[in-house]
């Protein structure tokens, strides 16, 4: 079922609440295991795209491959369909499910086999955009009344006094 967001079934701040995402790729069949990914993906999970390409150039993990050629993908894909940088796009889901098992047999002991599974992986990644807070100006228009009032209370003779004071502190000088 849909929920379109506004609607009496999709309250927001609940998991009914619906989020678009930028930009949305995915691999699948990857001869790999899901377990051995999920390790990799926990490191770069919510962290902006540049600083996870950054890591996953310098991991030496196998699974690093396969995740940097589909967040290239998802980078690409942002770029050209709504032209936002790389620079403004954090990984807002990575996840990676459990392909088929390719099976294969082995000979064992006493004339039996055993089963060989060989696990693939189905990698899903979507980036949104950056949320930058604004900042509000609360201006307090009671301080600012005030400021005024005790401005305009001086006179401009006191004005005029207060600029000429001498300094606090006199040089001294020496007499001949």
């Amino acid at each position: 079922m849909y929920l379109v967001p506004g609607t009496k079934d999709c309250v927001p701040g609940t998991r009914y609440e619906k989020t678009y995402m930028i930009s949305k790729a995915s691999a699948k069949y990857i001869r790999i295991s899901t377990r051995k990914t999920r390790k990799v993906m926990d490191l770069v999970r919510g962290m902006p795209v540049i600083k996870a390409e950054a890591l996953l150039n310098n991991l030496s993990k196998r699974p690093c491959l396969y995740i940097k050629r589909v967040l290239s993908a998802a980078m690409y894909s942002a770029d050209k369909r709504f032209h936002i940088p790389a620079s403004s796009l954090y990984i807002s889901l990575i996840k990676a499910d459990g392909g088929p098992l390719i099976k294969r047999f082995r000979a064992a002991s006493m004339g039996r086999a055993t089963e060989i599974l060989h696990r693939t992986t189905h990698i899903i990644l979507e980036l949104d955009k950056i949320k930058v807070p604004e900042k509000k100006l609360v201006v307090d228009t009671e301080k600012l009344e005030k400021k005024t009032t005790k401005n305009k209370a001086k006179s401009p003779a006191v004005t005029a006094q207060a600029e000429h004071k001498e300094p606090k502190h006199k040089v001294k000088t020496k007499e001949k």
